[in-house]
């Protein structure tokens, strides 16, 4: 594990309300990139799908990420290390979801009482519960369902940086607009320090209306390099293969590059061969 510059990890969370825009990609990418180059990364997937957590290698019949969240369980009987082939993977832990996740909203109101007496409000528990072991951790990534539910609003107040996948397209776009209303809100009433940065995915770069778009994007928010729609990406997920380990022409690879570059994630060694 590499040495860190501060006692806590930096948390970021992958979001956007509308699905299908490659958020558990980016998710995964970001994950096994980072604990790639050493770092201690701990991934908490708060989509009842579970597509993340099966990806990493752990398949769970019934998530206990409701019951930690108001305190029933402890730390260690959520988190499970990742299962793979390659080195990194013993960088990486997951706390996995499963369907049973689709609890969390009937649970916080049976349990009202005693999250108002721990955390004030529902919205803090994730960074409650993400305190207590965040020092074991030099990243914690985040993976959101694709809706304005409690996983999404515990995830934004518990973060600092959100990074949102956006295929540059009217309805995606236009989509937007709810989840920065409450992206706004959040930094005003919650969480401050709280960044965010679009990602382009899914990108056809052939498309001329899809760069007219992403000019209009570029004018008003943060907005990386973007991830085309590539054959890379599917068999990535497939074949559980992260994109740094494709061969030196693959361009998701070179793609990835660019993103991790603009964000501050800079390839190691290991992925530069």
């Amino acid at each position: 594990m590499v040495d860190r510059e501060f006692d806590m990890a930096k948390v970021i969370t992958i979001a956007n309300n509308k699905g299908g825009v490659g958020k558990t990609m980016q998710a995964y990418q970001l994950s096994t990139h980072l604990a790639n180059q050493g770092h201690k990364v701990l991934v908490v997937d708060l989509d009842s799908q579970a597509n993340l957590s099966t990806t990493l290698g752990v398949d769970v019949r019934r998530t206990l990420i409701p019951e930690w969240l108001i305190g029933d369980v402890g730390y260690e009987d959520v988190i499970c290390p990742s299962e793979g082939k390659h080195e990194f993977y013993k960088n990486l832990d997951v706390i996995p979801s499963s369907r049973h996740l689709a609890n969390l909203a009937k649970l916080l109101i049976l349990s009202e009482a005693e999250v108002r007496k721990n955390a004030g409000r529902k919205e803090r528990l994730l960074r409650l519960r993400l305190d207590e072991i965040q020092e074991n951790y030099d990243y914690v990534v985040i993976d959101t369902p694709p809706m304005l539910g409690d996983e999404l609003i515990m995830a934004l107040v518990a973060s600092d940086r959100v990074l949102i996948p956006t295929q540059a397209q009217d309805y995606s776009i236009d989509g937007l607009e709810e989840l920065m209303d409450t992206f706004e809100i959040i930094k005003d009433s919650e969480n401050p320090k709280l960044e965010f940065n679009i990602i382009p995915s899914m990108l056809n770069s052939r498309r001329k209306l899809e760069q007219v778009r992403l000019e209009e994007l570029s004018q008003s928010f943060n907005v990386t390099p973007g991830i085309r729609n590539l054959v890379d990406m599917q068999e990535s997920i497939s074949l559980r293969k992260p994109i740094f380990l494709m061969n030196r022409k693959s361009k998701g690879k070179k793609d990835y590059k660019k993103l991790w570059d603009s964000l501050g994630f800079m390839e190691s060694n290991n992925e530069q061969q």
